[in-house]
C-alpha cells in the first residue's frame, strides 16, 4: 500500500494518528491546553512502540505527518504548557482494532472526539461529542448542531446549494425524539463566511464547525 510521506513507522499508527488529533483541533478550534487520550485495543498494545503517543501529541500541536518535530512531540508539548495524559483499553469489541478517543479543552471549550485509523494514512472520525459523525475530514467539512425540528435537513441542504457546493455526504444523529441533532456535511468544494455566519445566526442552530479541505 502507497502511503502519505510520514514520519514512520507506521501509516496506520502514526500518519493515521496524527491526521486523527489535527482533525480533532479543527473541532475544537485550536491547539489544546490538555488533553486525555485513550488508545483502544491494537493500539492499546502498541502505542508506545510504534510511536502514536508522539504522533497523537504532534498532531494536537498541528505537526504534518512528515513533519520531523513529532520525534520530539511530548517533549515540545510539555515545554508549550500542553498537559496531556494516556489511557489504554486492550479489550473492546464495539470499536475498530485503530481507535483514539480524545477529550481535549482549550479554555472554557470541551469537545470529545473518537477516531480509527484505517490504514495508509485514512481516518474516520467516528464521534463527535457522543454523536454519530463518520466523517474523513479529506474535503470540506460542517459539523451542525441543532434543535430536532422539522424540515431541518432541507433547508440546511437548500442553503449549502445556494453556495453550488456539492454534498459528496450528509449525515444525521440525534440522542433521542425531538433532541439536539447533529448534522455532518461533507462537501467537494467550500462556502462562503457569509453564509456560515447566517447559519449560525438561526435560533435553533446550536453550533456549527467548519472544517476546509485542508492537508491532514
Amino acid at each position: 500500500m502507497i502511503g502519505p510521506i510520514m514520519i514512520g513507522p507506521s501509516s496506520s499508527h502514526t500518519a493515521g494518528v496524527v491526521r486523527i488529533a489535527r482533525a480533532a483541533i479543527r473541532v475544537l478550534g485550536g491547539i489544546p491546553d490538555d488533553a486525555s487520550i485513550t488508545f483502544y485495543n491494537s493500539f492499546a498494545r502498541t502505542y508506545e512502540g510504534h510511536g502514536s503517543d508522539r504522533a497523537i501529541i504532534g498532531g494536537l500541536m498541528d505537526f504534518k505527518t512528515d513533519d520531523g518535530k513529532i520525534k520530539n512531540a511530548l517533549e515540545i508539548a510539555r515545554e508549550k504548557g500542553v498537559t496531556f495524559r494516556f489511557k489504554s483499553i486492550g479489550n473492546s469489541s464495539i470499536h475498530h482494532p485503530n481507535t483514539i478517543k480524545l477529550n481535549l479543552k482549550k479554555g472554557d471549550r470541551t469537545v470529545e472526539v473518537v477516531g480509527e485509523s484505517l490504514g495508509g494514512g485514512v481516518i474516520n472520525i467516528s464521534e463527535v461529542d457522543g454523536f454519530v459523525a463518520n466523517f474523513s475530514a479529506a474535503d470540506h467539512t460542517l459539523i451542525i448542531k441543532a434543535e430536532d425540528i422539522a424540515g431541518a435537513i432541507a433547508f440546511i441542504s437548500a442553503v449549502i446549494a445556494q453556495e453550488k457546493a456539492n454534498i459528496a455526504t450528509m449525515s444525521v444523529s440525534r440522542k433521542g425524539k425531538h433532541d439536539l441533532a447533529c448534522h455532518v456535511i461533507e462537501m467537494d468544494s467550500g462556502i462562503k463566511e457569509l453564509t456560515l455566519n447566517y447559519l449560525k445566526s438561526l435560533s435553533w442552530i446550536t453550533e456549527l464547525i467548519y472544517i476546509p479541505d485542508i492537508d491532514l
